[in-house]
């Protein structure tokens, strides 16, 4: 794969931007899944956006600008530590946030929550291991839409989760390209993302 066009998918598919995914594909293409009202639907996903994408990646910029990262791609596990570890208790106060003091839909918080869990595990993970937070965050899409898909049998899902895997893979390839991390660390994200979302998923839907 090119580089560039690696870069491009890293950029693009950043694990930030996930939970943001997520929160739109249950509010919009399965509307079925949540109780969130229409009229509110923009204001909760413009939220979700601000306090697990704009506000972290503010914090980014603050560690760049102090020299407390090297790059925003943190290439050494080391660096990857104390970021990871912010961006989890972001997402911690977030997801308690969202459940306490909003009282938003139960699938919504649920979500956040397994995604900050999902986060936790993988910044643990960092102190001894360099997976990839990238295959981590694609791959929790793909599982987390396909118990939805499972769920509910969307039509109008089918597609998207098709796409999810396809960009899974392309995700996971990019990162190789970019030689940030080798395929024993992709598999150990991919796993991690997908195994974790998939039982948490099937968990709160299916049982």
């Amino acid at each position: 794969m090119d580089r560039k066009i690696a870069w491009i998918l890293s950029v693009v598919f950043q694990p930030l931007l996930m939970p943001s995914l997520i929160v739109a594909v249950l509010m919009y293409l399965v509307p079925e899944a949540t109780a969130t009202p229409n009229s509110a639907k923009w204001s909760l996903l413009l939220l979700v956006g601000l306090t697990t994408c704009v506000i972290p990646l503010i914090s980014m910029v603050g560690m760049r600008l102090t020299y407390s990262i090297d790059s925003f791609h943190l290439p050494s596990r080391q660096q990857r530590v104390i970021p990871f570890s912010l961006v989890t208790v972001f997402y911690g106060m977030t997801a308690t946030f969202f459940y306490l003091r909003l009282n938003v839909d139960e699938l919504i918080s649920f979500t956040l929550t397994l995604i900050t869990v999902c986060l936790g595990l993988l910044t643990v993970i960092t102190f001894f291991w360099k997976i990839s937070a990238h295959a981590t965050a694609v791959a929790g899409v793909s599982a987390i839409m396909c118990v939805l898909l499972m769920r509910f049998e969307s039509a109008v899902l089918f597609y998207p989760f098709l796409a999810s895997i396809l960009v899974a893979g392309a995700v996971s390839s990019a990162r190789l390209a970019l030689d940030v991390h080798n395929p024993a660390e992709i598999l150990g994200g991919f796993l991690l993302g997908f195994l974790l979302c998939f039982s948490g998923y099937y968990f709160q839907l299916m049982l």
